[in-house]
């Protein structure tokens, strides 16, 4: 059985400002950085087999996925575009009130049938998924002999765990993930299995912030 640990990347400004992020490589905040490092210290408690780290190619996964590298053995990070974040288009760089004023059908759309939005400019969560699920297939058939720690964003992690589950992104948004977050998944070879969803308990003793799911 091999473990797959689904992480997300740590806090940015924008994640406190509540700011669509997508394709805009914003980078950690000082908050972030020492959740990215936290979260270094909770995978390499995990005594994973052999551990491969990949992530996304925005800096506030790169970040973070080195701060795991550092931790397990000091493993380089692998870069992955499969784990991009969604393209929210029109919508990158504006604050979640703003686009509610901006484009409100839009909005409530996005809220009420996530998948069938295609954002002005941007891509649709259904390709952001297809292509983060593709991605996550190919890898685990490529490395056999790895456990495998993916550093990717809300959206992606988000779509990915839908999947999984076989629930469909109309289950979008009953699937937490907060900043620095992990999901630890079990895979036979055959069957991907939830063990852990959102773990942020080693958040807990930081001293300042939270782990935002925005």
């Amino acid at each position: 059985m091999r473990r797959i640990i689904l992480a997300r990347h740590g806090q940015t400004a924008w994640n406190r400002e509540e700011v669509f992020r997508g394709t805009a490589d914003i980078p950690l905040n000082d908050f972030g950085k020492e959740q990215a490092r936290a979260l270094g210290k909770k995978i390499e408690s995990l005594q994973l087999k052999n551990p491969l780290i990949i992530s996304s190619p925005l800096e506030r996964a790169r970040e973070t996925a080195e701060r795991c590298s550092e931790a397990v053995k000091g493993r380089q990070a692998l870069v992955n575009q499969g784990f991009t974040d969604i393209n929210f288009g029109d919508w990158q760089g504006k604050s979640k009130a703003e686009v509610q004023q901006v484009q409100p059908e839009l909005y409530r759309q996005w809220l009420a049938d996530p998948a069938s939005v295609a954002f002005p400019g941007g891509e649709t969560l259904e390709k952001t998924a297809n292509r983060a699920w593709e991605t996550l297939n190919q890898l685990v058939s490529k490395h056999r002999v790895h456990d495998l720690v993916i550093v990717s964003h809300r959206v992606v992690n988000k779509a990915i765990l839908c999947l999984l589950l076989g629930a469909g992104l109309q289950a979008f948004w009953k699937i937490k993930q907060d900043t620095a977050c992990l999901n630890i998944l079990e895979y036979d070879g055959r069957t991907f299995m939830i063990r852990t969803l959102n773990d942020t308990c080693h958040l807990q003793p930081l001293a300042q912030g939270d782990a935002a799911d925005f």
